[in-house]
């Protein structure tokens, strides 16, 4: 199939390698993005590893945890310009959908294009601010956290924005906001690597394996060599594992353990918006 400049662009947006990097994958995966994210890190020239975090265009991401909080909510309206995601009234209109949804107990995007807003169901206000707004508008993710203790964390700019769920309610507020900071910032793809799904762990082990081979490993040696490169991934993409932003000389399971031996999370939410 033909390769276009948007196609190009975005592989880029993705993996940070170069345009003739992009390009190459683009063609020898045929056209499929994942396939072709997969032979650039083969390769070797990824500069960062996919993350978990979905993305979108423009909009609104914005979370939010009930008066106890037990339960926290998050949820991404989107648009098609910044001009319209920076306007109040557009903000206002996802938050007020953020509230339906965590006061009325939604569980899923479903669920909360379902429930009336002043009397009208949320799917059908969506679909009256397009006519008044004049962009196509979409109500794009709507996740809920529930535990003991739950931080929402939106990033300057509502682009960004975070839940994360602790087993201990009496949890300090800094160092909650400091966990939901530390997954906003670092992108984590799981609470711990026993969490981590196993068709990623199989993913990330043959990607290892053919980065030693490729580097002209001895055959014999890349089955160690794919595991030692597995614990840096779980060392650099796991919540718990990851070093604390504020002080890398430790991880967040050190830093959370240093007050409490068994405080911990439970579960996270992330979502951020493209640039």
């Amino acid at each position: 199939m033909a390769i276009t400049a948007a196609d190009v662009s975005k592989l880029r947006q993705m993996t940070g390698a170069g345009m003739m990097d992009c390009k190459k994958a683009l063609q020898e995966a045929d056209g499929d993005f994942d396939k072709a994210v997969e032979v650039i890190r083969k390769k070797g020239m990824a500069v960062a590893n996919k993350r978990a975090d979905r993305e979108a265009t423009e909009g609104a991401v914005l979370s939010k945890v009930t008066d106890d909080a037990k339960k926290g909510a998050l949820v991404v309206l989107n648009c098609e310009t910044d001009f319209v995601a920076k306007n109040e009234s557009f903000v206002a209109l996802a938050q007020s959908i953020l509230d339906l949804g965590l006061t009325q107990g939604a569980k899923t995007l479903a669920e909360l294009n379902e429930l009336e807003l002043d009397g009208v169901a949320v799917k059908d206000v969506i679909t009256e601010q397009i006519g008044v707004i004049g962009e196509k508008l979409e109500l794009a993710a709507f996740n809920v956290v529930e535990a003991e203790k739950v931080v929402a964390y939106i990033h300057p700019g509502n682009k960004l924005a975070t839940l994360v769920g602790f087993n201990k309610a009496d949890l300090e507020e800094q160092m909650g906001k400091d966990v939901a900071m530390q997954v906003a910032a670092m992108a984590p793809v799981a609470v711990d690597k026993d969490s981590v799904p196993q068709d990623v762990i199989d993913k990330e082990l043959e990607i290892g394996k053919e980065m030693a081979r490729n580097e002209g490993k001895p055959e014999a040696m890349l089955d160690k060599i794919a595991q030692g490169r597995l614990g840096k991934f779980f060392k650099e993409s796991t919540l718990l594992q990851q070093a604390f932003v504020k002080d890398n000389k430790m991880s967040i399971e050190q830093y959370l353990k240093g007050a409490d031996k068994e405080l911990t999370v439970t579960a996270f939410e992330r979502y951020s918006l493209s640039n």
